[in-house]
């Protein structure tokens, strides 16, 4: 893979001192010269992710020289008024100081166009512009298509820009979540594409990917040999994943009415990490390699029985000591509402290595905090002599992998307290990323942009990986419609309804403390 990193002499790196740690992240490719279309560039995505990742990759010298940006949507603004809004946008939520150089250089390759995507005439004024792109900054006809629209509107576009694909460039595509609503429509997306563009130019984004701690653990399992060896259910007790969000729905009630914890969550995010969780060690650390080994893994789950999953809806609560409403009182949702906010339950891997090992999982809107985790606990030691010494009860070794907010890996082992007295107490070993290399960690839609346009295809998903993703949350949901829910289950600010610690507590275990 690609590794993205600040090449730039900063004076910051000076202040803190010199770190072997950050020897070797300087190397990286520049992608070649291309122009990067953004359908449905005026919504919240381009503002708040898509724009301040391409300042910070202009702002490390990791775009092209001959790079061109045309954003598209319904909007009736001109170009002028499309960049100072990206401006603003920039300014507000990019991680990097704001130069006016470096936004001078990224704003004279901007472009906008105001047009209906079923619109002949609107998609010749796009055609206008990226031969005037190409003319200008002198980008070769090659193209990166970015759909930040609904799956709706996927099919027009993509039929459109297969049709129009320039002779002398090459051309990728972007396709944001959510990939469909079901399988069937997963699948008619996945045929669609198909028909213009092979498997490689098909960028399925999951932005869970492109993050630091989630790509770190192929790395801590695959290039560290103590990991290794005891990565199996003869060693591991068991695995519980944590997606937890202390937001409510932010202004998108329509969109979260049709799709819920399950589809918005579960379907995505919280299925790759079980499947970079359990998979087997690639041959090769490239695109095709590591996500085989991930398709073995989502083939190999066993779809939970009712008995093992569990949702629930919030009611009235206090967050951080702020009345916030129930699920069915936010705007623009119906009071009789039994959309799910949150999904527990219980998986098992059907393989050599993970047999009868539970992976336990739960995400949720409105918890106490916001938070990612993937916890590996291992099993207790065997007839340990000190269990009447310690403080704590001895508590099993947990390797703790923080994908957010802080970024790291946290082991807890057991350690004796100074003093007379055998008294033992559970410690952490704690990596940071911030602490270790000093330097801000790029936002996960750099890295993806940059490999999109590099064409390595390693953090986005393939159309199997998705199609079987699908097939285990339609499993899931249709034994949902058998019965209607009693909602609202769990108040905000707790950690979701009772029955899914009951789910854990039938097993002898219990969710991990916070």
């Amino acid at each position: 893979m690609t590794e993205v990193q600040d090449t730039r002499d900063a004076a910051p790196a000076e202040e803190v001192g010199e770190n072997p740690l950050l020897e070797g992240l300087r190397i990286r490719r520049t992608p070649e010269a291309c122009v990067l279309t953004i359908f449905g560039a005026s919504g919240d995505l381009t503002q708040r992710k898509l724009f301040p990742a391409l300042y910070a990759l202009a702002f490390r010298d990791l775009l092209p020289p001959q790079f061109g940006v045309v954003g598209a949507a319904r909007s009736a603004i001109d170009t002028e008024e499309f960049v100072e809004r990206m401006r603003a946008a920039v300014e507000e939520h990019g991680r990097d100081e704001f130069r006016q150089d470096v936004w001078d250089e990224l704003a004279a390759s901007v472009r906008y166009v105001s047009m209906d995507f079923k619109d002949e005439a609107g998609w010749q004024r796009l055609i206008d512009a990226l031969t005037e792109l190409d003319d200008e900054r002198g980008t070769g006809g090659n193209r990166v298509y970015y759909m930040a629209v609904p799956p709706s509107a996927f099919e027009g576009i993509v039929a459109h820009v297969g049709e129009r694909r320039e002779a002398e460039g090459w051309t990728r595509v972007i396709a944001e979540k959510p990939f469909g609503h079901d399988l069937a429509s997963a699948r008619a997306l996945n045929a669609t594409l198909a028909e213009h563009f092979a498997e490689e130019e098909i960028f399925r984004i999951d932005h869970y990917l492109g993050k630091e701690t989630v790509q770190n653990m192929l790395v801590l399992r695959f290039a560290n040999g103590i990991f290794e060896p005891v990565w199996n259910r003869q060693f591991i007790d068991h695995v519980q994943i944590t997606v937890a969000e202390s937001v409510g729905l932010e202004g998108r009630a329509s969109f979260y009415e049709e799709a819920g914890a399950v589809r918005d969550i579960v379907q995505n995010h919280l299925l790759q990490l079980v499947a970079l969780t359990a998979m087997e060690p690639p041959i090769a650390f490239d695109a095709e390699s590591v996500r085989t080994e991930k398709v073995k893994v989502l083939k190999s789950l066993h779809t939970p029985g009712p008995k093992h999953i569990i949702r629930g809806q919030y009611g009235p609560g206090l967050i951080e000591g702020e009345q916030v409403p129930g699920y069915r009182d936010e705007e623009g949702v119906g009071p009789e509402s039994a959309t799910e906010t949150y999904v527990g339950g219980k998986l098992y891997v059907d393989n050599w290595r993970w047999a009868d090992t539970p992976f336990y999982f739960r995400t949720g809107k409105r918890l106490p905090k916001r938070e990612t985790t993937i916890a590996i606990q291992f099993k207790r030691a065997p007839k340990p002599p000190f269990e009447a010494g310690s403080e704590d009860g001895l508590r099993p070794n947990v390797l703790l992998l923080h994908i957010q907010p802080d970024e790291g890996v946290s082991l807890a082992i057991g350690a004796k307290v100074p003093g007379q007295g055998m008294a033992i107490r559970t410690v952490h070993m704690d990596f940071l990323y911030g602490g270790a290399f000093r330097t801000g960690l790029p936002e996960a839609y750099e890295r993806l942009i940059l490999d999109c346009m590099l064409g390595d295809t390693t953090l986005f998903m393939r159309a199997d990986e998705v199609e079987e993703q699908w097939a285990l949350v339609d499993a899931v949901v249709a034994a949902w419609k058998r019965d209607r829910p009693s909602f609202p289950n769990y108040a905000a600010g707790s950690w979701g309804p009772a029955a899914a610690d009951d789910l854990l507590h039938r097993d002898g275990r219990s969710w991990r403390r916070h």
